[in-house]
């Protein structure tokens, strides 16, 4: 291979990984391989299916999700300041049909074993998953032009790996698991919308629709709170321990709180908050294994 060979494979590998978004990676391998572990999933002969379902939540599908997204919003990501760096790369269009190929390729495989080593309803929820991740960004169905329904999709982004581990795991959906799962849905559609407040100019400007370009940006911050309130107070309902996870939601409502009277026009002072939350996700998947660790060994 000639320098300049080795040189664009190096380019090529970047940006395609690059698109999968590494930083957000245990967002979906984590949740489905939690879920999958307290399920009761690794009795017996299920180590395989742990492995092989956190492998795919955590690359493959994450390259479907943003690294067709960047391929469809190419346009409008060279317009957006924070494209470029953890956030997201500007995908060259050099690389967009190979982007394409590696989601496919890197997907069919799991899905086919994911497929056969499941049920009917793994199977099925495993599709709403997938179909969730391509039909947020894909031309016409533009899930993540349409108000509310965008935050609903993206937090069905991060939900369903989690429930998808419970059915592969033949886990019974309890109170105290529908109220979590509950939960996390609430906190994921809060994520969203406060995640497209930075965005609101240049979404209008470009126009592109959202939940926040709909409610404005002050408004969205605080149905983000909102959010993130009834997410904790349904976690309450998990019952003994599980019910501490409640009150993590309470440094996501104390991190926004200072946006909540953000005007539109100044609306890419949210960035700070939302590079703060980037971090403090880490913070309390910290804190959430500690617990789930607690529960399984009570």
């Amino acid at each position: 291979m000639t320098a300049t060979a080795e040189h664009g494979a190096v380019a090529a590998l970047r940006q395609v990984v690059g698109s999968s978004r590494p930083v957000s990676w245990v967002n979906t391998a984590y949740p489905f391989a939690a879920a999958y572990v307290m399920a009761g999933g690794i009795a017996g002969t299920g180590l395989p299916e742990l492995v092989l379902g956190a492998l795919y939540f955590l690359v493959p599908y994450n390259l479907l999700m943003y690294g067709l997204n960047d391929v469809w919003d190419y346009e409008s990501d060279l317009r957006n300041p924070r494209k470029g760096g953890i956030e997201g790369v500007v995908l060259s269009r050099r690389w967009h049909r190979l982007t394409v190929w590696a989601a496919v390729v890197t997907n069919l495989p799991f899905l086919a074993y994911l497929v056969a080593v499941g049920d009917a309803t793994s199977t099925a929820v495993l599709a709403v998953s997938v179909f969730a991740v391509v039909a947020y960004s894909a031309p016409r169905l533009r899930f993540k032009e349409r108000p509310v329904l965008d935050s609903a999709t993206s937090s069905t982004h991060f939900v369903s790996p989690a429930v998808f581990g419970i059915a592969l795991a033949d886990g019974a959906f309890t109170g105290p698991a529908l109220a979590a799962l509950a939960g996390f849905f609430c906190w994921g559609m809060a994520s969203q919308a406060f995640g497209a407040v930075q965005d609101v100019e240049a979404d209008r400007a470009a126009g592109l629709g959202s939940v926040a370009t709909w409610l404005g940006a002050a408004r969205t911050v605080r149905l983000a709170m909102a959010g993130y309130a009834v997410g904790g107070l349904v976690l309450l309902a998990t019952g003994w321990p599980g019910m501490l996870a409640a009150l993590l939601s309470v440094p996501y409502v104390v991190s926004i709180a200072q946006f909540r009277h953000l005007a539109d026009d100044d609306c890419e002072r949210a960035h700070a908050g939302w590079r703060r939350f980037l971090w403090l996700n880490i913070f309390t998947g910290f804190l959430v294994t500690q617990l789930l660790i607690w529960i399984a060994l009570r």
